[in-house]
């Protein structure tokens, strides 16, 4: 049985793959959507008042003016046959209430990692290992923080082999590539793994 879907002329529309990028407050989950995503990026961002003090901790991103509060989203096609559908999660405990709707149906997702504020990806990484949901971490390298080796991030985030972890640059767009690249092959070997072996 084909599964391909068509439209009314006949013309095989794309798979749609949803990716989410998650982490903590700060860490750059809009900027990634934003560089990467071929159209106007949808976000909802509001600006950070007085009213978040003692809220919104923003020690070590104490120049970010706005925050998500919804979520962010982009899209990318690849040669017709794909489209990424990139949804961004709010990093701030109070709207941790909508990761479930924003992760239904994703085939994986990014952790964003910001050194300067390393634990603030834990619960996160904590929500898709949970949900056994194939993901990896990508190290946003912000102008200023101090770098670390790869396997110091890994050992500080307490993950196993299984997760890759990249550095990245959230501003860029073919940084950003390699790391949604870097997730999709993740997430399919995970699912094959993970497939029952027919006798």
């Amino acid at each position: 049985m084909d599964s391909r879907r068509f439209d009314r002329r006949g013309r095989r529309l794309p798979k749609a793959i949803k990716i989410v990028v998650a982490g903590g407050f700060g860490a750059g989950k809009t900027t990634l959507v934003g560089a990467v995503s071929e159209t106007k990026p949808l976000r909802t961002e509001e600006l950070l008042t007085d009213k978040s003090v003692g809220v919104d901790d923003v020690a070590g991103v104490e120049a970010k003016a706005t925050t998500t509060v919804a979520m962010d989203f982009g899209r990318i096609t690849i040669k017709d046959e794909f489209v990424l559908y990139l949804f961004g999660t709010p990093g701030q405990e109070r709207f941790w209430f909508m990761w479930d709707e924003i992760s239904l149906g994703t085939l994986g997702a990014v952790v964003l990692a910001d050194t300067r504020r390393l634990a603030d990806c834990f619960p996160a990484v904590d929500y898709f290992e949970r949900r056994g949901t194939p993901f990896i971490v990508a190290v946003n390298c912000f102008d200023g923080a101090r770098r670390f080796e790869l396997d110091e991030v890994e050992m500080a985030l307490n993950l196993g082999e299984h997760v890759p972890i990249v550095l990245c640059d959230a501003r860029d767009k073919e940084s950003c590539k390699n790391v949604l690249v870097t997730l999709v092959q993740h997430a399919m070997k995970t699912r094959k793994q993970k497939r029952p072996v027919k006798v």
